[in-house]
């Protein structure tokens, strides 16, 4: 095992930094801070990150093929011209319900965009339960609803061949897969492939390395754990020295650089003086794995 070594290269402070995305093109790292309401990009070559002001609290981003990128906006899907911070509403959804906003949001193989909502929390991890659905944006800019009563939509992504699709509701505790079916963007067949242990905490974000092995990030756990999902086994922990760490995602040049984000809503003063780092972004490096480059929205 190589020396694994971890750095705040992005002292932000963001409220909930989240969705980290790697931007290829740009070579920066894209990322939101959810109740901080911005979309921001970090640049390894400046070392600055630079934020685009939104008006509702914005979980996702992910990468569009026909250039920019498309963001969940409270509870819509929008595309965000990064040059002119212009922000286009491409589908609206929760219609129905006043209190949901969208969580964590990812592009599948085919460049359907899935994300799912929950209930606006009253403080961290505390809300209303079972008041969030998961749902797809369509390349035509349709919407599909796969099923309601999620506590807190979470971490997303998909095996390397395709046909799993790995999901985490946080509150569940577990991190569930379910058969996919890549031509028609259907999912069946739900399952836990893994239950995180008391000091893990709660599931929030993962993304997946070329082995076919997960990675999630531990809120309130202060680490991202990597899984088997074949054998449900844990086979790495990584603390960082933050407590509230978000996401993950792999980038760099190779993508062997893995970046993780965190929060600092909930923290009191005293707890701020111990982590100061709480808000940041965070690379890690020698963790001898190369991550997948992410897939951009057909739409």
């Amino acid at each position: 095992m190589s020396s694994v070594r971890i750095e705040c290269v992005a002292r932000e402070g963001y409220r909930i930094g989240e969705s980290p995305v790697w931007d290829e093109k740009e070579g920066a790292l894209l990322c939101v801070d959810i109740t901080g309401r911005k979309v921001c990009r970090w640049s390894p070559l400046t070392r600055q990150a630079q934020a685009i002001p939104v008006d509702a609290p914005v979980s996702s981003v992910a990468l569009r093929q026909s250039g920019d990128y498309v963001i969940t906006l409270g509870t819509r899907f929008a595309a965000l011209n990064w040059k002119e911070e212009l922000v286009t509403t491409l589908a609206q959804v929760d219609e129905d319900k006043s209190n949901t906003r969208f969580n964590d949001g990812k592009v599948d193989p085919a460049g359907r965009y899935f994300a799912g909502t929950m209930a606006e929390e009253i403080r961290p991890a505390v809300l209303e339960r079972h008041q969030g659905s998961l749902y797809t944006l369509l390349p035509g800019l349709s919407v599909v609803k796969h099923f309601d009563q999620v506590d807190i939509s979470n971490g997303l992504d998909w095996s390397l061949d395709h046909r799993t699709f790995f999901y985490i509701d946080s509150l569940s505790y577990s991190v569930d897969a379910f058969d996919y079916d890549l031509q028609t963007g259907k999912i069946g067949n739900r399952r836990s492939i893994y239950k995180l242990e008391k000091e893990e905490s709660i599931p929030d974000g993962m993304c997946i390395d070329t082995e076919g092995k997960l990675w999630v990030a531990c809120y309130d756990g202060g680490r991202v754990i990597r899984l088997d999902p074949e054998t449900g086994k844990r086979l790495q922990t990584v603390k960082l020295p933050v407590d509230k760490t978000t996401s993950c995602c792999f980038g760099g040049k190779d993508y062997s650089e893995m970046y993780v984000t965190s929060a600092s809503d909930g923290m009191d003063k005293e707890w701020l003086s111990r982590q100061p780092q709480a808000g940041g972004i965070f690379k890690i490096t020698g963790l001898g794995v190369k991550g997948i480059p992410p897939y951009p929205f057909a739409g």
